[in-house]
């Protein structure tokens, strides 16, 4: 008999805000442990939560990027439940009136395109980390990432793959980080999904028992995870090796294979109910409207719009992987005019800065205006290439600070001043110093030139252009050439 698979996502994603959503405690992560905590996000009696705003905002923005319905009225739940990192033994939820509704992403995994139906976007809190040390035999509770804003975002039942499930993911990454909604790296967390998963014979309209697999936070995991459950379900229909139970189960990478962990809830056991301490949010048409005029283009469509300014295909798709590094490109470009030299600076230099920093794409705060007057020095000749590396350099020191790159250049001697007495003054002393790569380069050996033009360019630090450099040299070195 031939199956087929039916598979629905639960994903979470952790908002880009600053502060939590029902307190102003920071929303970082990697901080020591319990440091961003408060009254209000450890559920201390009598503390009362304050609707984040910019929560809002990023939940509105995710669900028009999906393509999704906006609720103009939006309340908070409660969701009743008990675990030693839910310190208010329930989780302030969105159930009655999620902020978004029925909504589409299409995807293509290699058959064509196909709608994937959005069911809802909800906006929540997290619950807080717990940490296993098995020295001592206990588990530690970590507060900091207690009430820290996420969306969940629901789908129907419409996948059927993991081929699919993985298209769908890289779909809503790419679309909510070209948003700024989240940075959706699944390996830090602030992306994750549960997996819900049942096997049917092909053609029935009949779902099969469906079992949950929790909190995967990495796609091969995901794939792995996929292959397994279907094997375990068709082998458990056609040889009755297990009986098939609606449950929660935990995926082992390390070992490859699934436990079950607890017998899935259904919405009565979270026992829903309004939470009267937080207010109903109505969104009107202004705010509606000013959420909507700031929507990116979809990534696609801006690829496509750099690849008209002049890119190739390959810098397109880089940085369309982020909205920082477009509205960067995009300000540079509009003072330099130079598109390919603009994208060649953020992709090579900018990027090996931030991953020498320890930081990702979306860490990038380097002012684009700044960036494209650097590239211009560089392409009227006024700054050398190496020279302009150090300004780069010292612009991300500045940590945001509004360097003028001209300026610093004027400074510190970087301006390219082509005088050509000063120049011949280097050349004369480097090739006395260097006798033996001038008599070679003046016997036939045209490499030989390579040291001496280096050892010329070291010494005048970028003070003149490599061209004007190599013509008096040449003519230093063999006067009739």
């Amino acid at each position: 008999m031939r199956y087929e698979t039916v598979i629905g996502l639960e994903v979470h994603v952790e908002l880009a805000t600053d502060s939590k959503i029902f307190c102003s405690c920071a929303n970082r992560s990697g901080d020591e442990q319990n440091t961003h905590v408060c009254p209000a996000c450890c559920g201390m009696p009598g503390m009362l939560p304050v609707t984040n705003k910019r929560a809002v905002d990023l939940g509105m923005t995710a669900g028009m990027m999906l393509n999704c319905h906006i609720n103009r009225t939006t309340t908070f739940d409660k969701k009743s439940y008990y675990y030693p990192d839910l310190p208010c033994s329930y989780q302030t939820t969105q159930w009655f009136s999620p902020v978004a509704v029925n909504g589409t992403v299409t995807i293509d995994a290699g058959n064509g395109p196909k709608d994937i139906r959005i069911k809802q976007i909800h906006m929540e809190e997290d619950a807080g980390k717990l940490v296993h040390d098995t020295l001592s035999n206990t588990t530690l509770v970590d507060f900091n990432r207690t009430s820290v804003p996420l969306i969940e975002i629901v789908s129907q039942p419409d996948l059927s793959s993991a081929d699919e499930v993985v298209a769908y993911l890289e779909r809503l990454r790419s679309l909510l980080r070209f948003a700024k909604v989240s940075e959706c790296r699944m390996e830090l967390g602030t992306m994750r999904c549960d997996v819900n998963l049942s096997v049917r014979p092909e053609g029935s309209d009949v779902l099969g028992v469906r079992t949950e697999m929790k909190n995967m936070n990495s796609i091969s995991a995901i794939r792995r995870a996929i292959a397994y459950e279907v094997d375990r379900h068709i082998d458990a229909i056609e040889n009755g090796t297990e009986v098939l139970v609606q449950e929660t189960r935990r995926w082992d990478d390390e070992k490859g294979m699934s436990f079950a962990m607890r017998n899935k809830e259904t919405a009565g056991d979270y026992r829903y109910f309004p939470d009267p301490n937080v207010m109903p949010i109505v969104i009107d048409d202004a705010w509606f409207n000013r959420i909507k005029d700031t929507l990116p283009p979809f990534p696609e469509v801006k690829k496509q719009q750099l690849i008209d300014a002049g890119l190739t295909e390959y810098d397109a798709d880089l940085l369309t992987q982020s909205r920082v590094l477009c509205d960067c490109f995009d300000a540079a470009f509009a003072v330099s005019g130079l598109a390919k030299e603009c994208a060649n600076w953020i992709a090579t230099n900018c990027l090996a800065v931030l991953k020498k920093n320890g930081q990702t794409m979306d860490d990038l705060a380097l002012s684009g205006t700044r960036l494209g007057e650097l590239v211009k020095l560089v392409g009227d000749g006024v700054v050398s290439n190496a020279n302009a590396k150090k300004i780069l350099d010292a612009m991300f020191e500045a940590e945001g600070a509004d360097l003028d790159p001209k300026a610093y250049a004027e400074v510190n001697d970087m301006v390219i001043s082509n005088d050509a007495d000063a120049v011949m003054d280097v050349i004369r002393a480097i090739v006395a110093a260097n006798q033996k790569d001038a008599d070679d380069f003046r016997g036939g050996n045209e490499k030989a030139i390579n040291p001496l033009f280096g050892k010329c360019m070291k010494e005048l630090k970028g003070n003149c252009t490599p061209q004007q450099l190599r013509e008096m040299l040449i003519s230093y070195l063999v006067p009739s050439a």
